[in-house]
């Protein structure tokens, strides 16, 4: 009967421990952090074990000489004892070295009584620290599927009952040695462990991975478009911020708004990459810095100077006919009187020679103004217009325009630098992104990256680009977004076409937009309380 008792009591603990190992083993798979993930490994390889303190190392082969860290310890008699985390070397002379090397597990009834030819020995100087003393100690190799061994698990002190305190003076009365069946519990336990642990370790090479790949691609924006280097980085600054800020409402049209980390991390990465599009955009037009190119200037500039020489040319050749079909003007046949005639339209054709060259430099000085990029006024706009039927004799002897249709429709231009093709071409940059950004296979996590990048530049009326969504439609990850891409693109400096506005000017213009609902009013008016725009060590003046 007794036996039979025993036998059912027996089954009875067996049972309890399969259920807690398939809880470890859900509780494992569920926890992202590689810290709460080593945590949680050593407090139920303890809770299982009655082990009163442990600890557990992961093995670091990045470098040529592999070390062994320190990760995380627990001792429930010695809860405030300071544990930090340190490197040490991957040798047979530590317990946890040796078992991280040769991947068998040591189980020491009382590792102060060990063998001195062995090649391992505890080193004391942490239990003299603390006034404590170790004796059984259980430590496990974490191997993986492959057997290769990524980490070590160490048990010390397994006690008789769980309310007893260890110190040094009762250890060897209150503890006693791990058995061989829990050794191999543990041992399974501690491969799943080591799974789990590569899958967390895999989780973060992916993430580094794409953290990488964001910071590549931001350096091959900044690349393409030198004048506004530095602007993803910061939308991505304000655009994170103005997320946490608005999911910290708690009443309010911006109440239900919330983000969790895993959600900041996606809008940051969308708004890193916001203008990734901008490697389609030919680089011309990104680094466009007024209405004509360098290039076309210079070829503008080269044939005012054409139609100049063709007017002295032309000057010389009237003087010319005029002293062959009139020789009596030589000095030959008659003595030169500035009154007569033949001088006085010699002084006609000089007189005609200046007011047609200060004519064109009239229209050379008016074609440089309206060759930058700022509202034209209507005066010089319509004597520039004059200059589409200006024509030049060209070296070839045809008449040629002086400035070609093209040119004309570049400089004549209201507002800014841009043709409404340039324009079109720059704002093709967020289709360009999109089509890129969904190539990428996100993880489940960061799956709505493209979306959220496409809406940035959609306004809350239907008069965005490029899909011209209403507010309904567009997420509110894009609406903020789109809050810190004006921003950041009123108030920098580093653009060579215009001066970067104040904090109070660039905020005067996002009420002004929110005023006629582009942007959103409420997630302003909170960019603006909030002062958001601190991130970026602006000052509100």
């Amino acid at each position: 009967m007794a036996d039979s008792l025993a036998f059912s009591q027996e089954s009875i603990e067996r049972a309890e421990l399969i259920e807690q190992l398939l809880a470890i083993g859900t509780a494992l798979s569920s926890t992202d952090d590689l810290g709460e993930l080593l945590t949680l490994i050593l407090s139920k390889s303890r809770e299982i074990t009655c082990s009163d303190a442990g600890s557990v190392y992961l093995i670091d082969r990045t470098d040529e000489v592999p070390v062994l860290w320190f990760k995380v310890a627990q001792n429930d008699s010695n809860p405030a004892a300071s544990f930090q985390e340190f490197a040490m070397p991957l040798t047979y002379k530590s317990l946890a070295g040796y078992v991280a090397l040769t991947g068998q597990s040591l189980n020491i009834p009382d590792a102060y009584d060990l063998p001195e030819n062995l090649p391992y020995q505890l080193d004391r100087s942490f239990d003299r620290s603390i006034s404590y003393r170790t004796r059984s100690v259980l430590v496990l190799p974490m191997q993986n599927q492959e057997q290769e061994t990524i980490g070590v698990l160490q048990l010390i002190n397994r006690k008789r009952r769980t309310d007893v305190t260890i110190t040094a003076e009762n250890a060897l009365e209150v503890t006693q040695p791990y058995s061989d069946w829990e050794e191999r519990v543990l041992r399974s336990l501690a491969s799943q462990a080591a799974i789990s642990i590569e899958r967390n370790q895999l989780q973060e090479s992916i993430e580094n991975l794409f953290e990488g790949f964001v910071r590549a691609s931001v350096q091959i924006i900044e690349a393409r478009d030198p004048c506004t280097s530095g602007h993803s980085e910061r939308v991505a600054d304000l655009t994170v911020r103005l997320s946490q800020a608005a999911s910290l409402v708690r009443i309010g049209p911006l109440h239900p708004i919330y983000f969790n980390e895993r959600q900041i991390q996606e809008i940051r990465y969308a708004a890193l990459l916001h203008d990734f599009g901008k490697v389609g955009v030919p680089e011309a037009i990104l680094g466009k810095q007024k209405k004509l190119y360098p290039t076309q200037l210079e070829v503008v500039r080269n044939r005012f100077a054409v139609a100049q020489r063709t007017l002295e040319m032309e000057c010389a050749q009237a003087k010319f006919r005029y002293l062959v079909e009139h020789p009596s003007h030589r000095p030959e046949h008659a003595a030169v009187d500035e009154a007569c005639p033949h001088c006085q339209q010699f002084e006609r054709l000089e007189t005609d020679l200046e007011e047609n060259i200060a004519q064109l430099s009239h229209y050379w000085k008016i074609l440089l103004e309206a060759n930058e990029p700022r509202i034209l006024a209507e005066e010089p706009l319509e004597q520039l217009k004059e200059l589409c039927y200006y024509t030049y004799r060209d070296i070839d002897g045809t008449d040629k325009p002086l400035i070609t249709p093209e040119e004309m429709t570049q400089l004549i231009v209201h507002r800014g630098n841009l043709t409404q093709a340039e324009r079109d071409a720059i704002q093709s940059h967020v289709i360009h992104t999109y089509e890129f950004l969904k190539r990428i296979p996100w993880t489940k996590q960061l799956k709505d990256v493209p979306t959220i990048a496409y809406g940035h530049h959609e306004k809350l009326d239907g008069t965005g680009y490029p899909l011209g969504l209403k507010q309904p439609d567009i997420p509110i990850q894009a609406q903020i977004m789109a809050i810190a891409d004006i921003y950041d693109a009123l108030t920098a400096g580093d653009r060579p076409y215009k001066k970067g506005l104040t904090v109070a000017n660039a905020l005067k213009i996002l009420r002004q937009e929110a005023a006629q609902n582009k942007l959103n009013h409420h997630l302003v008016e909170l960019f603006e309380q909030q002062q958001i725009f601190s991130v970026l060590g602006h000052c509100l003046q």
